[in-house]
């Protein structure tokens, strides 16, 4: 069989939709999970940012106990132990990491906010909680809103874990599968590229308007 029959083989619009269905499962993971990430990574940022208090312990806890455990464990566990379905274990798994990473960055960009604009705002009587709201918060996210949109590509990246681990059908997986159905070489790392090109046009993309951001929206 020749080179070109191997690809139109292949290259058949049922294999083409078998793995942008695979893509949508995997930017749809990713999305939510960065949304829901960026929420719960916002308010352990700020309850770490206290002087003391057991708030402040818990946050700090949980931070440092996800970041130094791989995320393929918090797969593994969320899946086996608390017995949800794959797909919800997908988005619970990389949710649980991502909060802690993000928890980190939006931390800095409370930080980074000028002090004297907290004690501006003081002076004119506003509360703690409406300086944080209205003063601190809208700054640190503008802030670190790059870093933010740059973990994106990180966990649409490590969703090609969840296909060895739980069996979900992402884009990797799809393309596992795929690859099962063809035994040429050529056909295979055919699979491989266009995987690979569909992954870097979304990160590359990505990565991309995250630099646009820093350039224009701080």
């Amino acid at each position: 069989m020749s080179f070109s029959e191997q690809m139109s083989q292949l290259l058949t619009g049922n294999n083409l939709r078998f793995l942008f269905d695979g893509l949508k499962l995997t930017l749809y993971i990713s999305f939510v999970s960065i949304v829901l990430s960026t929420l719960f990574g916002t308010i352990l940022a700020v309850l770490r940012n206290q002087k003391t208090g057991p708030l402040k312990f818990l946050a700090s806890l949980y931070i440092e106990i996800v970041r130094n455990i791989p995320n393929l464990l918090w797969i593994y566990v969320i899946f086996l132990i608390f017995k949800i379905k794959s797909t919800p274990a997908g988005i619970v798994s990389f949710t649980v990491f991502t909060t802690a990473a993000l928890a980190e960055i939006i931390r800095g960009g409370l930080n980074g906010v000028d002090k004297g604009q907290k004690e501006a705002a003081r002076s004119q009587g506003f509360s703690n909680f409406q300086i944080l709201l209205h003063i601190v918060l809208p700054q640190a996210i503008r802030n670190v809103l790059p870093a933010i949109v740059s973990q994106f590509v990180t966990v649409i990246k490590d969703t090609s874990f969840l296909y060895s681990v739980i069996a979900l059908q992402e884009l990797f997986g799809k393309s596992y599968i795929l690859m099962g159905r063809y035994a040429q070489t050529e056909q295979v790392f055919a699979i491989y590229g266009l995987v690979a090109l569909m992954y870097f046009v979304i990160n590359f993309s990505i990565s991309q308007f995250s630099r646009w951001l820093s350039r224009n929206w701080v």
